[in-house]
């Protein structure tokens, strides 16, 4: 390692052979910030704007191997956690993360689909709420994805319940015309952030959102502005997306623009 300031950021996601979401959205935002990102591929699947067919998971063994190659030669302080393929694959990279204690780890809690195709099991998702969450400096999910991990509580009960000093909990999912994200720390209300709904269906929007917010924390911003250019930059990328398929629209990951 060089003990140069580090201008990347390590990504745990998987490949959407469309383009819209996980790794090809992580890499292609963050560049936008002009951070380096240094991907390790968790899933491959087949997919399209319509829907996940299939998803084949990478071998933990590969996955370590990666880790340790990046972390003899590369220096890094963040790590971008999207879609993980099963159990033994998320307690392999919580190994891993433990391992390098002080990172900056920015989860996007990829339960299911935006089609509702379900991606992980129950299994998988009390390991993430019990042992990956609590090594996060935030977590972004949706509403769904905040009563999947937190089943049966309203939103203030969930994020209580989530050992997570940031949690920014994201509403399109359920709302018709206008949105308010909102953003908690210790379980406290610290910031609220409206936006009218836009129409249409939007595939990787989260991954954006997630990955934009990363790039900014290794910008050494603080978390509840990084949190507001994020979501700015995301809405951006959601005013101008192009529709390439049958379904969903693709952000379009432009350059950051002021709103």
């Amino acid at each position: 390692m060089t003990g140069l300031p580090a201008d990347t950021i390590l990504l745990f996601s998987g490949l959407d052979p469309s383009g819209a979401a996980g790794i090809v959205a992580d890499i292609e935002t963050i560049n936008q910030f002009g951070m380096t990102s240094m991907p390790i591929i968790t899933t491959l699947t087949i997919q399209n704007t319509q829907e996940v067919k299939l998803v084949e998971v990478t071998s933990q063994t590969l996955i370590e191997a990666q880790f340790q190659a990046l972390t003899e030669d590369i220096d890094f302080q963040t790590v971008k956690i999207g879609l993980l393929g099963s159990l033994g694959q998320i307690k392999t990279i919580i190994k891993l993360l433990n391992t390098r204690p002080g990172l900056s780890i920015i989860l996007d809690p990829v339960l299911t689909s935006g089609n509702d195709e379900v991606l992980l099991n129950e299994d998988a998702i009390n390991v993430i709420r019990n042992e990956l969450i609590p090594l996060a400096t935030i977590l972004t999910p949706n509403l769904k994805e905040l009563s999947q991990l937190a089943p049966g509580l309203d939103e203030q009960s969930a994020v209580s319940s989530l050992h997570c000093p940031w949690i920014l909990v994201t509403t399109a999912d359920n709302s018709e015309v206008h949105i308010e994200h909102r953003l908690y720390h210790q379980s406290k209300l610290v910031g609220q952030f409206p936006y009218k709904k836009l129409p249409g269906k939007y595939h990787g929007s989260g991954c954006t959102l997630s990955s934009a917010i990363s790039a900014l924390i290794a910008s050494d911003l603080p978390v509840e502005i990084a949190c507001k250019r994020a979501l700015d930059y995301t809405y951006q990328t959601l005013l101008s997306a192009k529709k390439l398929g049958k379904m969903q629209y693709h952000p379009n990951r432009t350059l950051p623009k002021t709103i």
